[in-house]
Order: C-alpha cells, then structure tokens, then sequence
C-alpha cells in the first residue's frame, strides 16, 4: 500500500527532477496519475525529463509541470511555490532533492564552499519552510522528503564540506518532524531520505556502464516510496555493495566515537584499524 499522499491527482514537487534519483521518483509518482512538478537547472534537461513523463502519465503532459529553480537563492523557491500553486492548486509532496558534489578541501575557496552549502543545505531549509505552511494548511496527509547522504552521518574523510551540509539536512529534517509531529491538525509528515552508491550523474565520475555495486536510480526510487508508506523516517537504502547491517555498525561506530571518547573518524585512524574490523564482525 503507497502513502495517501500518493494518490491519484494529488501533487508531487522534486527538486533535482530532471536527472537521476528525483526523475525515477518522478516517473513513479507519474505513473501513479499524480500532477508532477520537476524543478531544475537546465532547460533541455528539464524539456527532455517532462516528455518522458508525459509519456508514463495518464493524462500526458497537462499534468507535467516543469521550472527552472536555483534552490539556493529563496526567492526562487517561493516562485516556484506560487507557480504549483497557480498550476495544481498545492502541494502534497516535496522532495528536497537536489544536490551537488563537487569535491572539496578544508582549506579550499570559499566560493566552492558556499556552493555546496547553498545547495545541499539551505535548498532543503528553502523548500520545506516555504512549502510546509501551505501543505500544512491544504489539511490533508503530504510528505516531505529530504534528501540527506550516509556521509552525513559517518561524515569520512575526503569531501569535508558535502560532508557538513548533508549532516545539516540531517539534523534539519529531525527538528522539521519534531516540529510537524506537534503542530495540532498537522497531517505532514518530515522523512530522511537516505540512498547508498546510485549510479547518477552524480556519481558516475565520466563512467558510462553502472558498476556491479551500485543501485539504478528506479531502485532507489521504489525502496523509498515502500519506506516511506511503511511509516519510516530514517530511509536508509541498502545497495549492491553494502548491506543495511553493515551500514548499521558503521553508524553505531560513528557515534561510538563520543560515548567511547575515541579520536573524532576513528574508523579511519590506524590505532582503531583493528577494533573497527571486529566490531563489524560483532565481536
């Protein structure tokens, strides 16, 4: 059974639509006869996501709506509010979808920084304080999922600032479902999107074959949607590498690190090679 808010003529937004896992979700929430509102960067991209859209929905394109958004910038995803509005008459899911990944150094530029924060982080922050009122006061069930990262949990060394602001969308989104689970009348709710190696254009680093380890997009987007109807807040998703209970010990060593006392990352400090590798072998 899927969410009710995934009904037919009920309205899905996707930030980050026009390409990997926001276009699978899309075509899902198509296929399902709901009205569809992808937001993007990039016109052809976004022309040529809303014919394959069209092309699953039942009421071809007159439910497909497309908009060039730079979520980073608010007024844009208050304009981008108002157009569904004027459109569809409202929102019942928003998937805060859209991320870069750029790279990034400690001690990198500033500009690459705000880059990658402005995205990652604050486009999560702009959609779901600009689009919850609305689909708070719509008075029916509506979801809003936010795409959050494994790196923002275990936060490994490498990429410090996509690091910091998927850790931000984590910490968001739990004061948002704290915040929704306690406004009277309420039938919102907040969800961690939470998706292992995909193969996206994210991802893929020039690669044109998906590796044997990675997940497609539409894999993802269907372990998603069965989650969030089950209720789950944390959706985290497996792949073809990492099982969930491997995911789950190297969250619980992650947060190990302050009850234990232990040097901040020390699944990667040579002194914790060892207790690392029995610990996920749960000695």
């Amino acid at each position: 059974m899927s969410h009710p808010a995934m009904s037919s003529d009920h309205v899905a937004v996707i930030t980050g639509g026009a390409s990997g896992i926001g276009l699978a979700a899309a075509l899902r929430f198509a296929g399902l006869g709901m009205k569809v509102c992808i937001a993007d960067i990039g016109a052809d991209r976004l022309a040529e996501a809303a014919k394959k859209l069209a092309a699953v929905a039942p009421r071809g394109e007159t439910s497909i709506m497309t908009m060039t958004v730079d979520i980073s910038r608010r007024n844009d995803v208050v304009a981008l509010e108002g157009a569904v509005q004027k459109r569809f008459g409202g929102t019942d899911i928003l998937m805060n979808n859209a991320g870069i990944q750029p790279g990034s150094k400690m001690f990198g530029p500033e500009d690459n920084w705000q880059r990658i924060l402005g995205v990652n982080l604050w486009g999560v922050v702009h959609g779901s304080q600009v689009f919850a009122p609305f689909m708070i006061e719509r008075g029916r069930p509506g979801l809003i999922i936010n795409t959050g990262s494994k790196q923002g949990i275990t936060t490994p060394p490498g990429d410090p600032a996509y690091n910091v602001s998927k850790a931000g969308v984590k910490a968001f989104t739990e004061a948002l479902q704290h915040e929704l689970r306690n406004a009277p009348g309420c039938q919102v709710t907040a969800h961690l999107f939470i998706p292992g190696f995909v193969f996206t254009p994210l991802s893929a680093h020039g690669r044109v074959e998906k590796p044997a380890a990675a997940w497609t997009p539409e894999q993802t987007a269907d372990f998603m949607i069965e989650r969030v109807s089950m209720g789950d807040f944390y959706v985290l998703c497996p792949d073809n590498d990492v099982p969930r209970s491997l995911d789950e010990r190297r969250i619980l060593w992650a947060a190990g690190d302050i009850v234990e006392n232990r040097p901040p990352l020390s699944r990667w400090h040579k002194d914790y090679a060892d207790a690392f590798a029995a610990f996920v072998k749960g000695k």
